[in-house]
């Protein structure tokens, strides 16, 4: 690719082929590698059932609903990201044997 113009913006089209050119590796590393995620987008996912509840009901009604319901929340999208049965460990969750992520002890 030739270099870009001095003092000209460089166009949409160009600037996502030098990137493409210069993260070739990174591009379709889902493809060879089945564990790392198609998109980074986690955490907007996570917020876009917020998002929904909220235009829905315009919101919750008092400030402990909201945190309960932003609890559950945060609890199922954790127990998705271990792969774990959601329903088995909601019922665990509820019948006072919680499920919890190990944490990892620094030395």
């Amino acid at each position: 690719m030739p270099p870009p113009d001095r003092g000209r913006k460089q166009s949409k089209t160009r600037n996502l082929l030098v990137r493409l050119r210069d993260y070739q590796h990174q591009v379709l590393l889902f493809a060879r590698d089945l564990t790392v995620p198609f998109t980074n987008n986690q955490a907007e996912r996570d917020l876009r059932m917020i998002k929904a509840q909220l235009k829905i009901s315009g919101g919750w009604r008092t400030r402990h609903g909201a945190d309960a319901w932003l609890r559950v929340r945060g609890y199922i999208s954790t127990a998705r990201k271990h792969s774990l049965h959601l329903i088995t460990t909601l019922r665990d969750a509820i019948t006072g044997n919680p499920w919890l992520p190990t944490t990892i002890e620094m030395a």
